[in-house]
């Protein structure tokens, strides 16, 4: 009894089914379920949903910050308003009560001067002693501008200086007395902190 042999394929039609076996299967619509259809459309929409929800958290988180940034620059604007207001308070202050110290320092010089008057109403003052108070309330006077920055200008035998001293006369100058040396002085001045506040009335020697 012989066996019947299987035909074997081609080399032609080994190599069609070999390229049939390696396309891709398509599915026919008709054999889609709704549940196959409906898969990608769920995916994207999942997709979306997350994407709102994620740009919608970075929003909140962005508004939370900026109200945030807005009480910190409200806080800020307080802050500089109350110290503009402060420092404009002392500085009105300063002004009112600049003059406080030096007023206090000038206090006894013009008790000096008031007991000096009343004392140079009675008639039998003592023309020296009167003298002797008067020359103490002076030096008062002078020290208390001193505190301050007064400097007295009193230039009697130095070289005349038109940046400090007005002339009001010129006279020859006498046997001994360079030119243009004061030699007598009208009325004092004054420079407060080295700025010359008013000049002094000299007189001049001429050659």
């Amino acid at each position: 009894m012989q066996t019947e042999e299987t035909p074997r394929p081609t080399e032609g039609e080994s190599a069609a089914q070999e390229y049939a076996d390696n396309q891709p299967q398509q599915v026919d619509a008709d054999d889609m379920t709704p549940e196959t259809a409906e898969a990608p459309e769920t995916a994207a929409a999942d997709d979306t949903e997350s994407r709102i929800n994620e740009l919608e958290a970075a929003l909140a988180e962005a508004t939370e910050k900026l109200g945030l940034l807005s009480e910190q620059v409200l806080r800020a604007q307080a802050d500089m308003d109350n110290l503009r207001k402060r420092s404009e308070r002392d500085v009105q202050q300063a002004h009112k009560f600049a003059l406080e110290k030096f007023i206090n320092e000038l206090l006894p010089v013009r008790d000096s001067l008031e007991m000096g008057v009343s004392a140079a109403q009675d008639d039998a003052a003592d023309v020296t002693k009167l003298r002797e108070g008067s020359e103490l309330t002076l030096d008062t006077l002078t020290n208390v501008l001193g505190k301050f920055g007064v400097e007295v200008i009193d230039p009697i035998d130095q070289v005349f200086n038109p940046e400090q001293h007005q002339a009001v006369s010129l006279q020859p100058a006498p046997e001994g007395v360079a030119p243009n040396t004061v030699t007598a002085v009208m009325q004092k001045g004054f420079a407060l902190n080295g700025r010359l506040i008013r000049p002094a009335m000299v007189v001049v020697a001429q050659g």
